[in-house]
């Protein structure tokens, strides 16, 4: 049976784009793996996000499974919201004999505009599950209120 992957014609050009910024960034040398082979084939982990909007403001989801709590780091900075961590690979193989590792481990680095009408001092963020849920309110004066009419 033949297995059908969906092509996106952008990941390529992005992971060209993120081989070469991980080169410039530690001098030249791979980032990972004992050869640049290892380096051409490994996938750079990025966590998948929701992101929705409501009355109260916008709701960010981050699927972090296998993170810790204390990997993870969010902030807001010159209207970027900015979600970090890492999920580490602690490699154990005394006794196992290693036939595939699939999953991707290491650094992340995801960074959102913050919208205009949100309030980047009253964001929060909860950790559960490995679900990460930042939460960006509106700020008061972008809130849609209704204004009563009076008739004379």
């Amino acid at each position: 049976m033949t297995n059908l992957i969906k092509w996106d014609p952008l990941r390529e050009f992005r992971d060209v784009t993120n081989r070469l910024s991980n080169l410039v960034s530690c001098g030249g040398r791979p980032v990972s793996g004992d050869s640049d082979r290892e380096d051409l084939t490994r996938a750079d982990w990025m966590p998948v996000v929701d992101i929705t909007e409501d009355e109260s403001g916008y709701h960010i989801e981050v699927e972090v499974p296998g993170v810790e709590k204390g990997d993870l780091k969010v902030t807001v900075e010159n209207g970027v919201l900015s979600i970090r961590g890492e999920r580490k690979f602690e490699r154990e193989e005394k006794d196992k004999k290693v036939h595939r590792v699939e999953r991707s481990y290491g650094s992340f680095l995801r960074t959102f505009r913050v919208p205009e009408d949100a309030d980047g001092e009253g964001v929060k963020a909860e950790f559960k599950n490995g679900l990460l849920t930042v939460v960006l309110p509106k700020a008061e004066e972008a809130k849609p209120r209704q204004i009563e009419v009076a008739v004379s």
